[in-house]
């Protein structure tokens, strides 16, 4: 689309908030360990971590928490009644809310003791009766519930998705703080809110489900289950053949085949022994970041939007002080268990 800059904007601003929204979103995400330091595939040692610093955690929430710069920055800087107030919803959100997901980290914090990611998802191996997994979401000490509760609905508040998107409310100020904004730096609000919520869904995997470690058993009898990623690229290899054959588009009736026939030749390679097991923790931790990015389109499509002053009321006389309840709960399991 046309590429337009509003009369009376501030320029620098208007031109850098979008960028700063986009490239904070985008940095977190090199702190995130797709699985362990480094695997081996055909003899190549490939890290799957770009920054692995002990101080993970908190670098990440650091730099979540200024990406409502962004969104203040652009809300003033475009001269529009409509972008400030979004840009003041935006920012009051952030905040109020930003308390509640940083108090349901700090359960995970007193359990595993560490900012480091991948020894985070390391204090979360084993299993509790042979079959239960030791993940914070299911800790012998105190299962994390509480913590995974809190944390979600507040990550999905900063990232201003549905039904927290009081920043963006098409019905009442067109399209909040980025109304102003037009092609590719329209694009950058939305590549930053989509590269938020994938940070968001890796820590939620990280903290609460385990990370990259399988949620079976290692026992001979669960052999199979080394296979489902292998399985798992089959199938989609052979759904997209079978929907591509019914294109009406020359396309699509080669694009999609030909990708569906790469998957299953991917899923004939992982299936190899040299492979199979290094592919193991990629797979398991991109399926938990799945599974959280589903249920945060789920909500978006199951609840309504709420009303500014139910949004707040919210996080501080609900959100907030369950936060607060799960960090005393934990450091009485904590302490006890010591």
């Amino acid at each position: 689309k046309e590429d337009t800059t509003p009369a009376g904007a501030g320029r620098f601003l208007y031109f850098a908030a979008p960028l700063l929204t986009m490239t904070l979103a985008i940095s977190a995400i090199a702190m995130i360990p797709f699985g362990p330091a480094s695997i081996h595939i055909l003899g190549v040692a490939t890290p799957l971590v770009v920054a692995n610093i002990n101080v993970g955690l908190l670098a990440i929430l650091a730099i979540t928490s200024i990406g409502v710069y962004g969104v203040a920055l652009a809300g003033w800087s475009s001269n529009n009644k409509y972008s400030l107030l979004g840009g003041l919803r935006s920012s009051a959100q952030m905040i109020s809310y930003e308390l509640s997901l940083t108090l349901s980290v700090v359960g995970i914090l007193l359990l595993a003791g560490t900012f480091n990611l991948s020894e985070l998802i390391m204090r979360q191996d084993g299993f509790t009766w042979g079959f239960l997994p030791k993940w914070n979401l299911l800790n012998p000490t105190l299962p994390q519930i509480l913590g995974f509760f809190c944390y979600f609905v507040a990550a999905v508040a900063e990232t201003n998705r549905a039904p927290f998107d009081l920043a963006e409310a098409e019905s009442e100020l067109v399209a909040g703080y980025h109304t102003e904004y037009s092609s590719f730096k329209f694009a950058m609000f939305f590549l930053g809110e989509y590269a938020s919520m994938i940070t968001v869904a890796c820590l939620a995997s990280i903290l609460f489900l385990g990370g990259w470690l399988s949620p079976f058993p290692p026992t001979p009898g669960l052999a199979w289950t080394r296979y489902i990623p292998a399985a798992a690229l089959a199938i989609a290899g052979v759904v997209l053949i079978i929907n591509g054959a019914g294109y009406l588009t020359a396309f699509g009736r080669i694009v999609l085949p030909g990708l569906g026939i790469a998957l299953c030749a991917l899923a004939f390679l992982v299936s190899r022994p040299s492979v199979i097991d290094s592919v193991q923790g990629p797979f398991w931790f991109l399926a938990k970041v799945l599974l959280v990015l589903f249920i945060y389109v789920w909500v978006r499509w199951t609840l309504p939007r709420f009303r500014y002053d139910q949004l707040m009321r919210f996080g501080w006389k609900f959100l907030f002080p369950v936060a607060l309840l799960n960090v005393v709960l934990t450091s009485l399991a904590v302490v006890m268990r010591k």
